[in-house]
């Protein structure tokens, strides 16, 4: 079992708009994914969607996942 996860970070205008879309795949296939735009997990497969209940319902995790677009994007901006 071997779980990826794919964090992409997309750059509208510099750093004026930023989005943070995580990716998990399992097989190819696609089981969550986190759109910041969105501002939480969303399950595309049944048990992605109860990954995504579970995730969603841990509040720190859920702060720091938030602010990754600032710690993560945002921070990385000038490295790519």
């Amino acid at each position: 079992f071997q779980e990826i996860g794919k964090h992409e970070c997309y750059f509208i205008n510099g750093t004026e708009k930023v989005r943070l879309v995580e990716r998990y795949m399992y097989n190819r296939e696609q089981l969550l994914h986190f759109d910041s735009d969105v501002g939480h997990y969303v399950g595309d497969t049944p048990f992605g969607e109860f990954q995504a209940r579970y995730f969603n319902s841990q509040t720190d995790f859920m702060e720091e996942t938030r602010a990754a677009v600032d710690t993560f994007c945002r921070h990385n901006y000038n490295v790519s």
